[in-house]
């Protein structure tokens, strides 16, 4: 296939939008990938999504020889709401440069991985029986997927997640832990101009807590909290009765990701007459490279450079992933599989035309050599 030919077939994947609250436009999604596998030795399972979330499609090939297997995960959601490439990011070809929502992250590398897949299916070269897994709802962190990404993952030798590379191709070996809170105050209305002093601001509680957890960032030890959702109070000359926050957490190891969930969920009141209740918790778990993952990579190293080309990693990386799951049961794991590009989750989001081949063919290889 040429670089033409590839980018046209990825810009279907692309135009067709599919923001996880969107459901029909994921399953549009889903539909894509079942018929691209029609006819195929490929087992097709779909998956009925819940919750108002979209379908999972589970694909399964190769040899059924009894061994663990390797297992390919993509999300096929996105976070660019619909009508966005109409107006701000219309798909489209600048030189090397494919432009569109989530072709980058991550349906470039869905649409190549898709490809070795297919690949390796019909030539039946795949050591191990080989699974590949579409979920709907990566971007708001996997709240259907998680359980059967686990299971997958529990039954794999390696798993292989197609989430964009990093600069200059680098995949990803790490990832912090993600952890999502929210902070809910309520305080005592009152007249702010007759009746000030019988007030308690909901407000002013939230000010002190932000601030508080703010405080917590320890850059270094790897742990980063930041507030940037926040809301409170009914009108100008009231006391704000109510007042709420989110807290996002980012920690490197498992002790930190336990020892910051429970500094958050135990948030006491400044102030006694306004009450204070968290929830949430640690949403993902921290992808540490493990000698397992590093000799996995190693791996990887090997096959591209029979592919023709060097393979690095990079360090670990802030963000989260579906990976994050699988490498925290001890499941060697390798991320950033996907396309090179750049722009994830802005509009000027694109993915790297000349990078599809070779990592279509590290992918291909790895499933054939794990």
């Amino acid at each position: 296939m040429t670089h033409a030919d590839a980018a046209a077939a990825l810009s279907v994947w692309v135009a067709l939008e599919s923001p996880t609250n969107h459901p029909a436009g994921v399953n549009g999604m889903m539909d894509l990938v079942a018929g691209e596998v029609a006819g195929l030795p490929i087992a097709v399972e779909r998956i009925a999504g819940r919750d108002g979330l979209g379908d999972m499609v589970l694909l399964r090939a190769g040899r059924a020889n009894g061994q663990p297997g390797v297992a390919l995960m993509s999300h096929l959601d996105t976070v660019h709401p619909v009508g966005t490439s109409a107006k701000e990011l219309p798909v489209r070809v600048e030189g090397d440069r494919l432009y569109g929502p989530g072709v980058y992250d991550m349906k470039g590398g869905a649409w190549l991985a898709l490809q070795a897949f297919k690949a390796v299916a019909k030539a039946g070269t795949a050591k191990r029986p080989m699974a590949f897994l579409f979920t709907p709802d990566e971007e708001i962190g996997s709240p259907t997927s998680r359980g059967l990404i686990e299971e997958i993952g529990r039954g794999s030798a390696a798993v292989l997640v197609t989430e964009p590379a990093r600069a200059g191709g680098r995949i990803v070996t790490a990832r912090k832990g993600v952890g999502r809170f929210d902070v809910r105050l309520e305080g005592r209305p009152a007249h702010a101009g007759s009746r000030h002093a019988d007030g308690r601001s909901a407000i002013r509680e939230a000010a002190h807590q932000i601030l508080a957890v703010e405080a917590m960032t320890d850059y270094a030890r790897g742990i980063t909290t930041s507030v940037a959702l926040m809301g409170g109070g009914t009108a100008a000359n009231v006391i704000p009765q109510h007042a709420w926050f989110s807290v996002d957490c980012r920690v490197t190891t498992l002790a930190d990701g336990t020892m910051m969930e429970n500094r958050i969920l135990s948030l006491k009141a400044h102030d006694p007459d306004v009450a204070i209740r968290v929830t949430g918790g640690m949403n993902r778990p921290p992808y540490e490279k493990s000698p397992a993952v590093a000799a996995l990579f190693e791996l990887a190293r090997g096959v591209a450079a029979e592919v023709g080309f060097d393979l690095q990693d990079c360090p670990m990386t802030g963000g989260g992933s579906d990976g994050n799951f699988t490498a925290a049961l001890g499941v060697p794991t390798l991320d950033g599989l996907g396309i090179d590009g750049d722009g994830a989750h802005t509009l000027q989001e694109y993915g790297l035309i000349s990078s599809i081949a070779p990592r279509q063919g590290l992918i291909k290889g790895l499933l054939e050599t794990i």
